[in-house]
């Protein structure tokens, strides 16, 4: 059994393992295939103190060195769920169970799989914001891909716009409440059409000529992770110190919610070791 287990591979996972090895605690950093997200990315970050005009690899191949070399343990794979035990918590990570005594979320902001060529028409056609861009469909037909509760009053809102909202879900739950300007289809969308704009949605079953597309994802599924963690809009909910409503359990960057930076994240990755270590100290 580890004294603290970290789940992410980012400035806030790194960190909190840093700020724990000085305090002399047994760490395992359960680091994601995927780890890193948008800082793996960026190719140039001016706004972290003390290092300039780095790429965001850089810096987190400096993070995870510094981390390896005070005694932190990390290893590669995705923690699939977290269960509260008497001891601490067991996690069952990749294919292992892992022992800990109290735990460290830090995953990030969580990516969603897009759809095949949703990338290359974001702005175009597609977009994450009824609010924002509905007025661009006033009197076309639009599609919405729903994955969330989140995506009804949206869907509400542009059926007040647009000619036709097609409402597409695998999930028939994700479809109570909506009108009949709303036509509904349970079917699994697995492509945008369209080259410079949208076109149309391929999905499981058929394919579907719209002017625009307006995608709602849950881009966290803590729920799946712990389900007794509390959220709040889509992020874990936090104390100042770093500790969720579960006795032992922290979350530190950016799946406590926004600014997205590098700075917050290393910041709150100290707090939440800090915190876990005073835990563990009684």
């Amino acid at each position: 059994m580890v004294d603290i287990a970290i789940i992410g591979g980012g400035p806030a996972a790194f960190s909190a393992a840093i700020t724990a090895r000085q305090r002399n605690k047994a760490v395992l950093v359960c680091k994601s295939f995927a780890a890193g997200g948008w800082l793996h990315k960026a190719e140039r970050v001016d706004n972290y103190p003390g290092l300039i005009g780095v790429r965001g690899a850089e810096i987190l191949d400096l993070f995870e060195r510094q981390s390896a070399g005070m005694g932190a343990r990390i290893q590669s794979g995705t923690v699939r769920q977290i269960l509260k035990t008497e001891q601490g918590f067991m996690l069952l990570a990749q294919d292992e169970v892992v022992e800990a005594k109290a735990v460290i979320i830090a995953t990030g902001a969580a990516q969603p799989k897009t759809l095949e060529n949703e990338d290359a028409l974001l702005g175009k056609g597609v977009s994450y914001c009824g609010t924002c861009d509905g007025m661009f469909y006033k009197g076309k037909r639009v599609a919405v891909l729903a994955y969330s509760v989140h995506a009804l009053p949206e869907t509400r809102f542009l059926a007040s716009l647009a000619e036709e909202v097609v409402y597409i879900t695998p999930n028939s739950e994700l479809a109570r409440g909506l009108d009949d300007k709303v036509t509904v289809l349970q079917e699994t969308p697995v492509k945008i059409i369209g080259q410079n704009r949208v076109e149309g949605v391929a999905t499981d079953q058929s394919e579907i000529p719209v002017s625009g597309v307006f995608i709602f994802r849950d881009a966290m599924a803590y729920h799946t992770l712990i389900p007794d963690v509390y959220t709040e809009n889509r992020f874990i909910k936090v104390s100042r110190h770093m500790e969720t409503n579960v006795d032992g359990l922290y979350a530190a960057g950016d799946c406590t919610g926004r600014p997205f930076q590098v700075a917050k994240a290393v910041g709150e990755g100290n707090v939440a070791a800090v915190s876990a270590s005073d835990y563990l100290d009684g």
